[in-house]
């Protein structure tokens, strides 16, 4: 039986947000049509993952719909799972990856990015170190991609913050400073990312085939792992 897939985002007071990432789980159903995708989340926001996890038949693979570690992954999501589906199988987040990439590109294209912009990657920020670490990548591959300098920049904790870092490179000959929403959905980070008062702010990663294949990516990855360490385990004695 395939496995079905579970979509495990944050969770948001945000009805467009919602409406994002339910236009996501479509275009993720869409892109492997009939696999069976629902979309849950770890807090606020409605079906719970800790209500939908025990609701799927047969085995599961949970993705993440964050783009970095932190709290909600190692210590929020396998709380979820012990306590509501011990069997499930767990992908990564999604972040850093060419995909995410590509689909910032075309969000800062669309948006009219510049040649002479100072470009930001703006995320939401964690008081996890690694999770500040996964977004540094993401920046570091936007630059890669634009051939330009990227910095990325914080709404919450992390250094420097999206005020901090506006300023500096305000201060600068650029035209002006782009931000590249590196969030998945329109809510509370996003209008942050809009206030800091940039002269380009593109739009969230929302329902972009790229994030959908790469969901899809994360659960092969997992189901692959899942399958390698059965097969490592060693054989038990009648």
């Amino acid at each position: 039986m395939t496995p079905a897939l579970v979509l495990a985002a944050h969770g948001t007071r945000s009805a467009e947000g919602e409406q994002t990432l339910s236009a996501l789980a479509e275009t993720v159903r869409r892109a492997r049509p009939g696999q069976r995708v629902e979309l849950s989340y770890l807090e606020i926001s409605s079906p719970l993952l800790a209500d939908v996890l025990p609701a799927v038949p047969g085995p599961v693979v949970v993705v993440p719909l964050l783009l970095a570690g932190g709290y909600h992954v190692h210590i929020d999501l396998p709380e979820v799972i012990a306590d509501h589906r011990p069997d499930a199988v767990v992908a990564g987040w999604l972040g850093p990856h060419r995909l995410l990439t590509s689909a910032l590109v075309r969000k800062l294209a669309r948006a009219g990015l510049r040649s002479t912009d100072a470009v930001l990657l703006g995320a939401a920020g964690s008081s996890d170190p690694s999770a500040l670490a996964d977004v540094r990548a993401a920046a570091h591959q936007l630059a890669v991609r634009l051939a330009r300098p990227v910095t990325a920049a914080f709404a919450s904790a992390g250094a420097p913050s999206l005020e901090e870092a506006v300023e500096r490179l305000g201060s600068t000959p650029a035209a002006r400073v782009a931000i590249a929403s590196y969030v998945l959905a329109p809510g509370f980070f996003h209008d942050r990312l809009a206030s800091v008062g940039a002269g380009l702010v593109s739009e969230p990663l929302g329902a972009d085939p790229d994030v959908a294949a790469l969901i899809w990516h994360r659960y092969d990855q997992a189901l692959q792992r899942s399958h390698s360490a059965r097969e490592r385990q060693p054989l038990r004695r009648a």
